[in-house]
């Protein structure tokens, strides 16, 4: 059997459809597959890699500590250095009340930690959350997305969610002292880079505050620079009780965390003990790389130049097909008239060498999220593909 049979016999698939690209290496902006071809990578994973596939760097810390050890233990009982060190780093670049740092191994971990938390800290159970959002696909993750279509299927779910209107300053008002937690995407990524405008984002700080209840920012997507500043919360003058990380926190391993104050986190450590626990977050290797790619991050000051390559993106993306490009950063949905148009653009970049993606609240939209070391040349080439690609279509 190939590669393909066995894939798709063996391997749990998410739907009727996968892509099947057989890919064998990446670096860089680059992806190739099984047969030599070329693609240059305007996912990254999805956000993950921000400085590329297989960063030197990276690359080093993961050998190195793969030299030392792997796993040892669950989670929260022994000191172990990758974890002390880059949690200390991300504190030392966040906010003084986001200053405790729990590891988990995904991003979808990481909210179901933060929801428990909320909880635990606050003694109240509704859980707010917002429509066309994503926070992951575990069950807790799942109640707080924003759409029945992928919700439909597993109910029942969490009891007490309630979801409001992204950018409503009247939905707000249901924001109350029943409330634990208002969670929700400091940018809307799946709904096809959906901005918050910034006096409505302060505005659910204020009523958050006012409330008692605590205000959960999701920068799984967006953070680590994806949008022009090491994180998003930045850019609208709010600062979150509890912050989601995840996708580019490993640098292309599997990491999440949930970052609030010590002393709200401390509620998970009695009543009951073990509050909240995780057999692999925080894995050492996983924080090696996470650390050593936060480190590229900063020191090589990647962040600097991604305001200029959106805009490139936007000047190279000219065309009577592109209905409305959405963009902060390096995370650009492009809109067409349907999804079905989108769909035959896609699989005809893919033949060009060209990988990108769809939204999963904006199916007409095409992803733009390549890693940020992306070079103007690149995006030059990719853009001239795009652009061929729609002259084509009918």
């Amino acid at each position: 059997m190939t590669n393909r049979q066995l894939f798709l016999q063996h391997v749990g698939q998410t739907s009727e459809s996968p892509l099947c690209l057989d890919i064998i290496k990446a670096e860089g902006c680059k992806m190739w597959d099984v047969n030599g071809k070329e693609y240059i990578d305007l996912i990254g994973g999805i956000s993950v890699c921000n400085v590329g596939h297989r960063n030197p760097s990276v690359i080093n810390a993961i050998k190195q500590q793969a030299d030392a050890y792997l796993h040892i233990m669950v989670y929260g009982e022994l000191i172990q250095h990758p974890q002390v060190q880059y949690a200390s780093l991300l504190c030392a670049h966040l906010p003084a009340s986001l200053n405790s740092v729990f590891f988990t191994a995904s991003g979808s971990e990481a909210t179901e930690g933060a929801m428990k938390l909320a909880k635990r800290f606050t003694g109240r159970t509704q859980i707010v959350s917002f429509k066309n959002s994503y926070h992951g696909s575990t069950q807790g993750a799942l109640s707080v997305m924003g759409s029945e279509y992928w919700q439909q299927a597993f109910r029942p779910l969490l009891p007490g969610i309630i979801q409001l209107r992204y950018n409503s300053f009247e939905d707000l008002e249901h924001i109350n002292s029943q409330t634990a937690c208002v969670i929700a995407e400091t940018i809307q990524a799946e709904a096809g880079v959906n901005l918050p405008q910034s006096q409505w984002l302060k505005a659910l700080r204020e009523k958050c505050t006012a409330a008692g209840a605590l205000l959960v920012l999701d920068e799984i997507q967006c953070g680590f620079g994806r949008n022009g500043m090491l994180w998003a919360f930045e850019q609208f003058d709010v600062i979150p009780d509890i912050l989601l990380l995840g996708k580019a926190l490993g640098g292309g391993m599997p990491l999440g965390a949930f970052v609030s104050d010590k002393k709200m986190m401390d509620a998970l450590t009695h009543n009951p003990v073990l509050g909240h626990i995780n057999t692999f977050g925080g894995h050492p290797v996983c924080c090696a790389a996470g650390m050593a790619a936060m480190k590229v991050l900063l020191e090589e000051n990647l962040i600097r130049d991604v305001f200029e390559k959106e805009q490139l993106f936007v000047e190279f993306l000219k065309h009577p097909l592109i209905k409305k490009i959405n963009s902060l950063g390096l995370m650009i949905a492009v809109e067409f008239e349907s999804f079905a148009i989108n769909k035959k653009i896609i699989d005809a970049l893919i033949d060009k060498g060209v990988f990108t993606d769809w939204f999963l609240f904006a199916s007409h939209a095409l992803r733009i999220a390549p890693p940020l070391t992306i070079t103007k040349e690149e995006i030059q080439k990719a853009c001239a593909s795009i652009v061929e690609v729609l002259d084509t279509i009918r």
